[in-house]
């Protein structure tokens, strides 16, 4: 094999071609099986794990047991053990009626490739620029390998994009017995229909949606290691864009494999799992300092490619299942929100995306409370698809008076906002606020909270913190919620700025959450309070607003409270954020701004 030259250009459309030397064989003879492992360099392949006996009836244990196994690394045992058993898990994914098998595998790669020695075929266009490791495959397996990309392009004219593509066929060439195998096995992976699942994102917006959700899900689950890649790089979300990457290309092939053991069962999930547990273990590796000057992006890569030095694959799953995430049909609602945003941007096609540090420009932004860059790291904080947008000023005292009429009608229509709050001691917070301010009046005369769990409250002066929904780091303590359920009520306006707020609610033991509201443009996000239930009142307590002043977080206290002239507030520990207090508990304003969305 001569080599691969992704750049060649025919025309005006740059075109990836595989150059094949004589010595290459790209005959297919369906007759010739050789078994498993034909395609792979054995000197090269990690040596198997001594376990004890394989029990016999592995095969028809249940699901729930075999993902078990696969955490466990069983298939690790026996390269025969595994390829029966990727066969078979992938022959029960549920997909379309209509979809390729071995047979007319066979068919079109006969009629593309026919008896030829010497040939030269283009890749597919969804694989332009994409990387193509070939872990410990022989120059036939790169061959076959590519045979099989070209015949998914054939094949599958719907997929216009798939970076991660070539990696999953390289993994499953090494256990399938002949290239039809191979090829009907991620034929059905790839035409996967299961509800809330995917296996293999297949377009741009796809791929992008999928980088957005593993940023929401670094930002939310790995605070320190985002805020170190947020201050280091200029370009953060950039950084995460690499995070299948990390996964199927710069990790070892004996790391790569058991990620793929569990992905076959689990799905898409649980390789948020894994590279948020490899984000973890990055941060702990790396200081502030070592970080200064260096390309991060790099140093990633490295790390990953140099994992064995830092985590066995043992320990790198256990720590990746101790991850608590929400669970999949949540992240899918986020997904769909994020590729929904792309879709608003005009994001369809492949394109470099505007990232969050572009949307604040360092240049122009003004505020009379942060710097750009302080405003950068707060950008970075919020879920993406609304880091798309360059922030707009909405609302400030300075300019609108001291006004909490004026500050409603200014913010209503903006979803979300950003509170920043400036004290007469120099301290600023500040909020983040999913929902329409104009949400408070749905609750008529009795003022209740509103907005979702992707609200949180943040410190910027003398430190920068975030404090989120109690619900992100224990996500299993959430149930789903009936949609019968009521809005929770909010502490009296009497009692806005009084030394000791209660906010609870009166008898139930389980939060009563607001009715489900139209949503203007956007899917709700995978945190909406609506679909869960909570062991206590308190625990949604987002945001209030009335006439005689706004409210962020309750129960046992109150994030932040300010009064109708905007002039005074307090702020404490409260269930909601489970947040020490932002500032001096009782502070004077010097100012406040509120921050919009520029999506036109």
């Amino acid at each position: 094999m001569k080599g691969l030259y992704p750049t060649e250009v025919f025309g005006s459309c740059p075109v990836t071609v595989v150059i094949t030397s004589e010595a290459d064989t790209w005959d297919i003879d369906a007759s010739s099986c050789l078994g498993c492992g034909q395609f792979v360099d054995w000197d090269r392949m990690p040596d198997l794990e001594q376990q004890a006996n394989i029990p016999r009836d592995i095969l028809t244990k249940p699901k729930k047991e075999l993902k078990k196994l696969a955490r466990e690394g069983y298939w690790a045992m026996s390269h025969a053990l595994r390829a029966q058993v990727y066969h078979q898990l992938i022959q029960q994914v549920a997909c379309r009626l209509v979809t390729p098998d071995a047979l007319v595998y066979m068919d079109v790669a006969s009629r593309l490739f026919g008896k030829q020695s010497v040939s030269s075929h283009p890749l597919p266009d969804f694989l332009e620029g994409c990387s193509m490791p070939t872990y410990c495959l022989t120059l036939e397996g790169v061959t076959a390998l590519k045979k099989i990309l070209i015949c998914i392009g054939n094949l599958f004219p719907d997929i216009t994009y798939s970076p991660v593509l070539p990696s999953l066929v390289a993994l499953l060439l090494h256990y399938s017995e002949e290239e039809a195998q191979c090829f009907e096995n991620i034929s059905r992976l790839i035409a996967s229909n299961a509800t809330h699942t995917s296996y293999i994102d297949q377009s741009f917006l796809a791929h992008q949606a999928s980088c957005m959700t593993f940023g929401d899900l670094a930002n939310k689950h790995c605070p320190a290691a985002h805020r170190l890649i947020a201050n280091a790089s200029e370009n953060v979300f950039e950084v995460y864009s690499e995070w299948l990457s990390w996964l199927f290309h710069d990790l070892p092939f004996n790391y790569a494999i058991r990620i793929f053991d569990v992905y076959l069962l689990e799905g898409q999930k649980v390789l948020y799992r894994i590279a948020l547990a490899l984000l973890k273990q990055y941060r702990l590796s790396v200081t502030s300092t070592e970080l200064e000057g260096i390309d991060i992006k790099t140093d990633l890569q490295a790390f990953m490619q140099n994992i064995g030095e830092h985590v066995t694959v043992d320990k790198l799953l256990e720590r990746a299942f101790g991850i608590r995430l929400f669970s999949r049909k949540e992240i899918w609602l986020l997904q769909m929100a994020n590729r929904k945003a792309l879709m608003e941007r005009g994001m369809t096609m492949v394109q470099s995306r505007q990232s969050f540090h572009l949307a604040v420009d360092m240049q122009n932004f003004s505020s009379s409370i942060v710097t750009a860059q302080e405003m950068r790291i707060i950008w970075s904080w919020i879920p993406e698809r609304f880091s798309l947008f360059p922030p707009l000023l909405l609302f400030s005292t300075s300019e609108d008076g001291c006004s909490l009429q004026r500050f409603y009608s200014c913010c209503e229509g903006y979803e979300p906002t950003v509170l920043l709050i400036k004290t007469t001691e120099g301290e600023v917070c500040g909020a983040f606020l999913s929902s329409d301010w104009s949400e408070r009046r749905k609750s008529g005369a009795t003022s209740g909270f509103f907005g979702t769990g992707e609200c949180f409250v943040f410190t910027v002066r003398p430190e920068m913190e975030r404090y989120e929904w109690v619900f992100i780091k224990k996500p299993e303590l959430a149930k789903a919620v009936p949609r019968s359920r009521q809005r929770s009520p909010s502490p009296s306006a009497a009692s806005l700025l009084s030394s000791n707020p209660d906010g609870r609610g009166a008898s139930s033991n389980h939060l009563a959450v607001p009715a489900p509201r139209r949503a203007k443009c956007r899917l709700s996000p995978f945190l909406a309070i609506r679909h869960f239930l909570l062991p206590s009142k308190t625990a949604s307590m987002f945001m209030s607003g009335s006439q005689e002043g706004i409210v962020v977080g309750g129960g046992g206290g109150r994030a932040l409270a300010l009064d109708a002239e905007l002039l005074w507030g307090r702020t404490e520990r409260c269930e909601t954020f489970d947040n020490p207090p932002l500032c001096q508990e009782n502070f004077k304003v010097q100012l406040l701004e509120a921050w919009g969305f520029q999506n036109t």
